[in-house]
């Protein structure tokens, strides 16, 4: 279960990113299947793209995400509209495919989707053995930053205060009925973010059908308000879009933290609230079983600057606190 409050300006340009990586590109205005952007790159460190995008994947059945036998597909939303692309893995290289009004945006941008911009090599593990260990066995890992608040806003939202089965389930409701269809040949189903717009749109019976409950659907509505006001080139860099999101009623420094760590690639900021998480990392560092958000900042607290990366390390392979108990049942709003 996750857990919100109630409580510099972004300086890359994704179309003239990497050159030196890109082994060919090319740009078309063709039919349903020419990509109207294509390139090739290829990663200096072993890149896995599944890890790689896991943080943007809300479940198996996320209609923003696919994993074919053609490839990796997922669709976002760009300055210049809807986008979907497709991450064909070889041997050599990694080739992109975009189609749709933002293709080419999108697809300039992957090279930072998947870490290009991370910086682990900073990193310093100290003398914690664990922690070490971890970092030098899972070169895999990068902080991919996708540069686009609202993708990650929306789903952040739906994920307060619920379990995570019942916030995967609202998020691909929400798709089905508001989100716009997948541009280009991208698997059936897949649906893009519905724009701001779009989302205030949607009324309050289509917010029940959803199984959305008032609050949630209250920081929605409240963020798509002032939605263009979040995203990076206006927003800032990481701290400025947190106070900015939590200026918005419903919207905590839970909510705010999930974000920037997907928007920015953000190595430091942790998920305080997370209803989980602090006992996770508590006990992995110190064997207890239960840590308050407090206890989880001291512990991460030789490693500021890169408390997420160590985080995410731990999430990769540290020790699970054994489960004891009952799970939390979904709750259904749809049938209050």
């Amino acid at each position: 279960m996750r857990s919100s409050g109630w409580t510099a300006r972004c300086g890359w340009h994704p179309a003239d990113l990497f050159p030196e990586h890109a082994l060919s590109t090319s740009t078309t205005t063709g039919t349903q299947t020419a990509a109207d952007y294509s390139a090739a790159w290829v990663p200096d460190w072993p890149l896995d793209v599944g890890r790689a995008l896991a943080p943007h994947r809300r479940s198996a059945g996320d209609p923003t995400m696919r994993v074919t036998d053609s490839g990796t597909w997922r669709t976002t939303s760009t300055p210049e509209g809807p986008a979907t692309v497709r991450l064909v893995r070889t041997a050599t290289e990694l080739r992109i495919s975009a189609w749709g009004p933002g293709a080419r945006w999108a697809g300039a941008a992957v090279p930072e989707w998947l870490g290009s911009a991370d910086r682990p090599e900073e990193f310093d593990p100290g003398d914690h053995a664990m922690v070490a260990e971890l970092h030098r066995t899972t070169p895999w890992l990068r902080l991919g930053r996708t540069g686009r608040t609202w993708d990650a806003l929306v789903p952040a939202v739906l994920e307060q205060k619920v379990t995570v089965v019942e916030a995967h389930r609202v998020w691909r409701e929400l798709l089905r009925l508001a989100g716009e269809p997948a541009p280009g040949p991208a698997p059936e189903g897949m649906r893009v973010v519905p724009s701001a717009r779009r989302l205030l749109e949607v009324t309050d019976w289509e917010w029940h059908r959803c199984g959305l409950d008032g609050a949630r659907r209250r920081a929605l509505r409240a963020a798509a308000t002032v939605a263009h006001a979040l995203e990076p080139e206006r927003a800032g860099e990481s701290a400025d879009l947190q106070r900015r999101m939590c200026s918005i009623p419903g919207i905590g420094v839970w909510t705010a933290a999930e974000v920037v760590q997907r928007v920015y690639g953000d190595p430091d900021t942790v998920s305080v609230g997370d209803y989980h998480l602090k006992n996770l990392v508590g006990y992995a560092l110190t064997g207890n079983r239960n840590t308050d958000d407090d206890g989880m900042l001291a512990l991460l607290e030789p490693w500021r600057g890169h408390r997420h990366r160590v985080v995410r390390l731990l999430l990769s392979g540290g020790p699970r606190r054994p489960r004891r108990g009952p799970r939390f049942a979904p709750t259904d709003y749809r049938r209050r």
